[in-house]
């Protein structure tokens, strides 16, 4: 179990710092991200003020699908899933997935009916579907390629 606060603890760290190399690069574009610090206002209203749900898939070079969540829960011991991602019940009309290189800024309505045309897949925490790379060029709103500094 210490294990795991351990792994899930480094991996809230790696996202956090890719939410803030997306704030970044969105305000270089003219996107104002407002993140909420507090535990309150992003369970009760979302990430951001701008309602744009920010994920990392670091898996997704080597696969060739993006991981778009729709579930989790906490704790691999935990019996239930949560709704999370696209399914989160908050201020969420983006949803914003990639990495350090390459991200994809989609709607969370566009995907949740997606979610129906592609593969399911269920992880020790994580419930989610993937999209190919080919169809997420095709459906997403903007995709942005980074420049490394």
């Amino acid at each position: 179990m210490q294990e795991y606060k351990v792994y899930y603890k480094n991996k809230l760290e790696e996202g956090l710092q890719f939410q803030d190399r997306v704030t970044k690069e969105l305000y270089q574009r003219g996107i104002v991200v407002i993140g909420y610090a507090s535990q309150k206002y992003q369970n009760g209203c979302g990430e951001n003020m701008l309602g744009a749900e920010i994920k990392r898939d670091g898996m997704f070079r080597d696969t060739g699908n993006l991981y778009i969540e729709t579930a989790e829960k906490t704790n691999p011991s935990n019996e239930n899933y949560i709704p999370s991602g696209i399914h989160r019940k908050d201020n969420s009309w983006l949803f914003v997935i990639g990495d350090e290189e390459t991200i994809y800024i989609f709607s969370t309505k566009y995907l949740r009916i997606l979610e129906y045309k592609f593969e399911k897949r269920i992880k020790t925490t994580s419930k989610g579907f993937l999209i190919p790379l080919p169809e997420a060029e095709k459906y997403c709103i903007r995709k942005i390629e980074i420049e490394t500094p």
